[in-house]
């Protein structure tokens, strides 16, 4: 018996990978949080597999469960929406398998920021103008960040940011980044990103509080700032070595000892 950890993707059911699908297609016993995780996915389950949604269960009842399929001999799919690297409570729910002497496995998932990067048609590496994305979020009143990772200090950085469980703090986002990128600098959030609600806002950092006010965006979404929005307007944005003539010469060298 396993207990597969399933990333099942930021919300459209078809953005599962084929692993997850295939994966799920054969635990009997599935925990999911019915809130995030999309319930078409339920329908990849056996015909007498058993679902159970997690959405106000206590980790200590998950876990009750999860021991109830063990003993039964069912692998268990625990779904969780996005990928399990980012902001999954993994670590806990690992920590205790572990205690338990339950085995387990990562099946990766589409992650939200590459959701919202592709419904804002945009790559979030632009040659000549970032090629970096820093992805955090902000503190909270039940959740602080650790010392030395307050948005502040990260926006030091002035890379491209793609802000989760950050969409109630916008205040907080504007002051603390206002200095290092400046009221002009561009910002995308994209809310329920691959679902039928999506909602794109795109504003300059000065007016990102109003707009997502206006917009009723307050989770479930992904704040992306930096100059890199820009994209194919910024002036900063050169041709990326991977179509350059230099590598296209590079890569018809004959190699020294192979050819010739």
């Amino acid at each position: 018996m396993t207990v597969y950890f399933i990333g099942a993707g930021p919300g459209a059911p078809d953005l599962i990978t084929v692993r997850g699908a295939q994966t799920l297609a054969r635990c009997r016993t599935c925990l999911y949080a019915g809130s995030l995780v999309p319930a078409e996915l339920l329908d990849r389950l056996p015909m007498d597999a058993v679902a159970i949604d997690t959405a106000r269960m206590p980790l200590e009842q998950i876990m009750a469960e999860i021991v109830k399929a063990d003993s039964a001999g069912h692998d268990v799919a625990r779904l969780h929406s996005g990928d399990l690297s980012l902001y999954s409570a993994f670590t806990e729910q690992a920590a205790r398998l572990r205690a338990l002497d339950i085995p387990w496995e990562i099946v990766p998932g589409v992650p939200a920021f590459a959701a919202a990067a592709a419904a804002l048609d945009t790559e979030l590496t632009v040659p000549g103008v970032g090629q970096s994305l820093l992805i955090s979020r902000v503190s909270t009143l039940s959740t602080d960040m650790p010392p030395g990772e307050d948005l502040a200090s990260l926006a030091r950085t002035g890379v491209t940011l793609a802000l989760h469980l950050a969409a109630h703090r916008t205040e907080q986002i504007v002051e603390a980044l206002t200095p290092h990128y400046g009221p002009d600098c561009p910002t995308a959030t994209v809310a329920y990103a691959s679902r039928g609600d999506e909602a794109i806002v795109r504003v300059r950092l000065a007016g990102l509080h109003e707009a997502l006010q206006d917009a009723g965006i307050s989770k479930t979404a992904v704040i992306f700032v930096g100059q890199a929005l820009a994209g194919l307007d910024h002036p900063g944005l050169v041709e990326s070595y991977l179509y350059s003539h230099e590598r296209m010469a590079k890569i018809r060298e004959p190699r020294s000892g192979v050819d010739g």
